[in-house]
Formats: structure tokens, C-alpha cells, sequence
């Protein structure tokens, strides 16, 4: 089994969004897969241009910078875990850029020719000889009501058909900010959700799927939705008079 997991905040190492990602890719390396976090805010990836080049060029890029390494460090991958803070209720800029660049694994996988699925939608073919990772969507926002992730759920799953892949795992958390919290009464809270991210890694690389157990744990907030509100009003009170407004 193996797992790459996509940092897409544009705070790397530092960010909540890595906080879950650690504690995920640990519990999967307990079960013995091998993974590979890769910090994107870490690499030069340009924009995409759009010219389909490297469909038809053996997946290689008119653009020479990172991605072609992140490519690389995909192959064999059974699973792919796309992180990202929730930004403006999508995903961050920086993940959608590496979104658009990967289209360059169109020619490897073999997309291109087009199909009619058995809904009646089309989407793009694939080799079957071709194993196309499995995908779990991750991210986490500063706001409490987990309707905020509506378009990234909605999202991932249009983007999963259309690679004619799956979404095996959503794991959103509200409240996100906690996630870094100093604060001794969070704490003991925070470590117990990062050992359900434990199990939920554990589950994905011994059976690629999440109990139904995890999941519903992994939706709670933190803290009650007013306590957390009242906390994050206070915070911005105290910004705003270090500021001077």
C-alpha cells in the first residue's frame, strides 16, 4: 500500500491542514504502508497553459519545474490524500494549481478518448491495465458548521468520476484553528481527534475504506459551536485593538 498525501496549504509544514495530514499518514505507516507527504507551498509549480501538449507528448510539460517531481513521487500510489484549508469555501489556489498541472498523468493513464458511463454521462477512458489511486479528500476551516465544505465534497467527487476513480474518505474539521491551539482544556481534545486520524490511517492501508465508527467520530467539533464562536469573536476583538481600530 501506498499513500501520497498533497499538502496544498500555502503554510506547509506549519499549517493545521499538516497537523492532520501527520497523524493520518502515521497511523497508515503503522499498518505498514509506505507514504510520502509532499509539500506543495515547498514547490515551483506555474500555472497551466491549457495547450494539452503532454497529452499527446508522452505526459511530458512544455513548463520544466516541480511537477514533473511530484509525478514522479505518484507512480505506484494506491491512494492520494488531497489536503487543503478551506479558502473563500473551495480549496486553496495552491492545490488547484497542482490540480490543473495534473493533467500532464493524462497520457500515462491513458485518458483522452472519450466514454458514456452507464448513467448516461461522459468522461474520459482510461488503460485498464492502468491503477488509478484511490482519493481521500481532507481539509479543515477556522469556522464551525460543516456545510462550509459543500463544494469541496461536491468538488472531489465530479473530479474522482471524471478520473474514473472513487472517493474512498471526506474527513472535514470545523474549528480548525484548535488544531494549533496552546490552550491546556483543547489539548487533551485535539490529541484524542489525532488519534482518530490514527485509526482512520490505520483503516485506509488495511482495507482502503474508513468504519462508519470513525467517520461519525471524526465529525464532531471540538467544542460546542457557541463556546467556539464566543472564543473566536474575543480573538478578533483583541486583533483588532492591537491594530488600533
Amino acid at each position: 500500500m501506498k499513500i501520497v498525501a498533497i499538502n496544498g496549504s500555502p503554510k506547509g509544514r506549519d499549517s493545521n491542514t499538516n497537523v492532520m495530514i501527520t497523524a493520518f499518514l502515521k497511523g497508515a505507516q503503522e499498518a505498514g504502508a509506505e507514504t510520502i507527504n509532499v509539500f506543495l507551498a515547498e514547490k515551483d509549480i506555474k500555472y497551466c497553459k491549457g495547450c494539452l501538449s503532454c497529452r499527446f507528448n508522452h505526459g511530458q510539460c512544455v513548463i520544466n519545474d516541480d511537477m514533473t517531481e511530484i509525478v514522479s513521487l505518484e507512480n505506484g500510489a494506491d491512494v492520494l490524500l488531497l489536503a487543503t484549508p478551506l479558502y473563500i469555501y473551495d480549496i486553496s489556489g495552491t492545490l488547484k494549481v497542482y490540480m490543473d498541472r495534473s493533467i500532464m498523468k493524462s497520457y500515462d493513464l491513458g485518458y483522452g478518448y472519450m466514454e458514456k458511463t452507464a448513467t448516461g454521462e461522459y468522461r474520459s477512458t482510461a488503460k485498464p491495465e492502468r491503477q488509478i489511486p484511490k482519493i481521500i479528500m481532507m481539509s479543515n476551516c477556522g469556522n464551525t458548521g460543516r456545510s462550509h465544505f459543500q463544494v469541496i465534497s461536491h468538488w472531489i467527487k465530479r473530479t474522482a468520476f471524471m478520473m474514473n476513480t472513487e472517493v474512498i474518505g471526506e474527513i472535514y474539521a470545523t474549528q480548525g484553528m484548535l488544531l494549533t491551539s496552546k490552550n491546556k482544556k483543547v489539548e487533551p481534545i485535539i490529541s484524542g481527534y489525532l488519534q482518530l486520524l490514527n485509526k482512520a490511517g490505520k483503516e485506509i492501508a488495511t482495507n482502503k475504506l474508513m468504519s462508519v465508527t470513525t467517520e461519525k467520530a471524526l465529525e464532531k467539533s471540538f467544542v460546542p459551536d457557541e463556546i467556539y464562536i464566543q472564543g473566536l469573536n474575543h480573538q478578533i476583538d483583541i486583533m483588532r485593538k492591537s491594530h488600533g481600530r
